[in-house]
């Protein structure tokens, strides 16, 4: 069995960023990391026109069935496949190295805590809570550089789905964190709060160091 911590956040919370931070302390080696976008549901095989309305900040467009498997896998001490996404394709890939069960899992993503069945997952619930300016200024930053994207489409992303859904879905699903983190990778206190707990956990059941 492996310790399970969830990472939610709004789009360029810092999600990432803290949970690097986490594994720094806790050890790379007792440490894998998920991201919900890699579960995106596969769309390469959809018309233009149905790629072109893929509402990816919605819980829809996650593959949480899979994902779920995927965790439980984990936590039973089994080796799942390593998935990406693949944005300008629109597809879902497989990776050639699978992911090994750790001692500790990171799931990050913006919708975690919104699905019932992988909170009930999770062993610790995080919500990093990052000023809306601050993240949608990331974002901004992200999607022009990374991902080769114009000005104009980042906005219009934003205005129709992005800003809508993180108001409907991701910013109520704070209230079932265990902890709201401001700041993200920068607050030291909850980083270590976070890592103590962790190592308590571990402390408490040998068969998870």
């Amino acid at each position: 069995m492996s310790v399970l911590v969830g990472i939610a956040g709004g789009t360029g919370s810092g999600k990432t960023s803290f949970a690097q931070e986490l594994r720094g302390r806790l050890g790379e080696e007792r440490c894998v990391t998920l991201a919900q976008d890699s579960y995106y549901k596969d769309g390469s095989v959809l018309s233009a026109e149905d790629r072109a309305a893929i509402n990816y900040d919605h819980p829809d467009a996650f593959d949480t069935s899979l994902l779920i498997q995927d965790l439980r896998d984990l936590k039973a001490g089994r080796p799942v496949p390593h998935l990406t996404y693949d944005h300008a394709a629109y597809s879902r890939r497989v990776l050639p190295d699978p992911l090994s069960p750790r001692p500790v899992i990171l799931l990050e993503g913006i919708l975690i805590l919104a699905e019932e069945p992988l909170r009930r997952l999770m062993d610790i619930k995080l919500f990093i809570d990052t000023d809306p300016d601050v993240r949608i200024l990331r974002r901004l930053s992200r999607d022009l550089t990374e991902r080769r994207r114009s000005f104009e489409s980042v906005q219009r992303q934003y205005l129709t789905s992005v800003r809508p859904m993180h108001l409907e879905f991701v910013e109520p699903s704070k209230r079932y964190a265990d902890l709201i983190v401001p700041e993200g990778a920068q607050n030291e206190v909850a980083l270590e709060l976070v890592a103590a707990r962790i190592q308590a956990i571990l402390a408490a059941a040998p068969a998870l160091r």
